[in-house]
């Protein structure tokens, strides 16, 4: 079934005041192994050591200073997805990433994470998210919005697809930046 044809789909940033819809989504791994979204936001060496509980907290700790660091969806109000975005500078990883470093000095929010609850994927839930994300990036005012998606042209484990697709990037009007990396800098104009 594609989303098209739930009956209710809708978008909320993340707040203090769902983030229990934010827990359930991820569930008792925190989406995967512990993660919570805070892979980008620290250093390897840091996310190592406090993968679990930990991560939970801190990205609580964000949350809760009012920060809203993405996007929830929502199909018939169950919590279904995720999509990180945030400006790129409180992204510390990836801004030290040598495949996807920086192709210019220009401010950009990064889309750094997608999460598809297991019964909602494959029903084209990426591509929504996607255009929220522009929508929150551009209502908090960006200029500039980038990601870092994958090629679809092989079977990924859903874990692997994180970074999203790059084909749904290019359906909402992403363009492929030239880079020397080997992988996909994409970016959208507000």
């Amino acid at each position: 079934m594609r989303v098209e044809k739930m009956t209710k789909l809708e978008f909320k940033a993340l707040t203090s005041d769902n983030w229990n819809d934010f827990e359930k989504l991820f569930g008792k791994n925190g989406a995967f192994c512990g993660c919570w979204c805070m892979y980008w936001r620290l250093t390897n060496k840091e996310f190592k050591s406090k993968q679990g509980e930990v991560n939970k907290l801190l990205f609580k700790e964000i949350v809760d200073s009012g920060e809203r660091p993405g996007v929830l969806a929502y199909l018939d109000g169950i919590p279904a997805g995720w999509i990180a975005i945030s400006s790129r500078e409180k992204l510390p990883t990836l801004e030290k990433s040598k495949q996807l470093k920086r192709i210019d000095e220009k401010p950009v929010w990064s889309i750094s994470c997608f999460y598809v609850g297991t019964k909602f994927r494959k029903m084209g839930l990426m591509q929504h998210l996607i255009k929220a994300a522009i929508d929150f990036a551009r209502e908090n005012g960006a200029a500039i919005v980038e990601g870092y998606p994958i090629e679809k042209n092989r079977k990924y484990a859903p874990v692997s697809i994180y970074l999203g697709i790059k084909s749904a990037f290019v359906k909402e009007g992403f363009e492929e930046l030239e880079n020397n990396s080997g992988r996909s800098i994409m970016r959208y104009i507000l």
